[in-house]
């Protein structure tokens, strides 16, 4: 039986941990197995670039922190058996996604279990797709080149209609040279 400063520890680690998730916009929950040491340190580096906290957390916690933020439906699946973590993302709700999907397919045998998004839990599918999601800046630059796109045609031919209609005129008759 665990003394009880081990069972207040847990208590707080369980709270944090939903806590976090309660005010995060997504995660995901990973299989890391397998990750070389080396690896693991570029994940966490590239993770914490893109604003989202990796953590080890053991499996009963997290499922108890899963529960606790309104995510149970993690903690039933057979996500949490094994080697788990789970990425949570501070600001941009594709960050987790897209890091953890480029390791994934890196390393075989780590691997995308499930997650949640705005309050609701995703397949591992559902993750792979969001991290093929184009990141915010390219989709305003998309949406911004098809905006322009129009004008810079449309400017194009109204200079090739000024041109030819500059072409028809004579050209004025220059005035003699006096000595």
């Amino acid at each position: 039986m665990p003394s009880n400063a081990i069972l207040e520890r847990k208590k707080q680690v369980v709270s944090a941990l939903a806590d976090e998730l309660k005010n995060s916009p997504a995660g995901v929950v990973v299989k890391y197995e397998g990750i070389s040491v080396a690896d693991d340190t570029k994940l966490r580096k590239a993770l914490r670039e893109n604003g989202v906290h990796y953590q080890v957390v053991k499996n009963t916690l997290t499922a108890r922190a899963c529960a606790e933020a309104g995510f149970g439906e993690i903690s039933k699946d057979t996500c949490l058996n094994g080697m788990t973590a789970i990425a949570i993302a501070t600001n941009d709700p594709i960050a987790p996604a897209k890091v953890i999907k480029e390791y994934a397919s890196k390393i075989e045998s780590f691997t995308i279990l499930a997650g949640y998004l705005e309050g609701a839990v995703i397949d591992a599918a559902t993750v792979e797709s969001l991290a093929n999601i184009p990141s915010k800046e390219v989709m305003i630059a998309k949406i911004l080149g098809s905006i322009q796109s129009p004008l810079y045609k449309l400017a194009n031919l109204l200079s090739q209609i000024a041109e030819k209609q500059g072409e028809g005129a004579e050209a004025p008759a220059e005035a003699p040279a006096e000595a």
